[in-house]
């Protein structure tokens, strides 16, 4: 069991973190698949562009919760065979991403699992995701490009947690999800560079 805790772990946040929110309501209210328009993107940011606000806070709330119950879940139980809580949530954290982004029940075409991590940082370490919290406010509040907010603010986990004291394996682990989330907004930035990214309104559909 002690190592097949990390197998279980494994199988349940990808296979928990793949059900996504945004493509659910927007194809059972609205009858259009998320993807279908705006960025592409299956996630909360993308919903709020093409829908509005009626329904994004579900999909955020829903982002944001389902990480959060798996990792409070197996977290203890990877703990408790192998003493580091943080690694515990970090490993799990890596595989509700994976899921998030792709999901085997939506062929593989998913969100960038931002909300994801940020649900996840705070189970790793409530100090590194308060400072994750204030960058990404601070960078979204003045560019108002979210790729930039969120791919600068998650660049501070591994540095911040290895101040913390945080084992290797956690660092690490942190890490590759910070890097995998970086890649998955490649898109973002060629748009960048090109000047056609669309800026985030908290208030405006567009």
């Amino acid at each position: 069991m002690e190592y097949a805790i990390f197998f279980i772990a494994a199988a349940c946040a990808y296979l928990v973190c793949a059900i996504n929110p945004s493509i659910l309501l927007s194809t059972a209210v609205y009858h259009k698949d998320v993807r279908t328009g705006g960025s592409g993107n299956a996630g909360f940011t993308n919903f709020k562009r093409c829908f509005g606000w009626k329904l994004a806070w579900v999909v955020l709330l829903f982002d944001l919760a389902k990480a959060a119950v798996i990792i409070a879940v197996f977290a203890p139980m990877i703990a408790y065979y192998h003493h580091d809580y943080a690694m515990g949530a970090a490993f799990t954290g890596l595989f509700c991403i994976l899921g998030h982004s792709y999901p085997v029940y939506y062929g593989f075409k998913g969100g960038k699992s931002v909300l994801t991590f940020l649900s996840a940082i705070w189970f790793i370490d409530w100090r590194s995701g308060l400072i994750t919290l204030g960058v990404m406010v601070l960078i979204l509040l003045t560019l108002k490009y979210m790729s930039v907010a969120t791919v600068t603010a998650m660049s501070t986990c591994p540095v911040s947690l290895f101040f913390f004291h945080a084992s290797v394996w956690t660092v690490v682990l942190c890490a590759i999800s910070v890097l995998f989330i970086a890649w998955r907004h490649k898109e973002n930035f060629k748009r960048l560079a090109k000047g056609t990214e669309s800026k985030f309104s908290l208030f405006k559909k567009k």
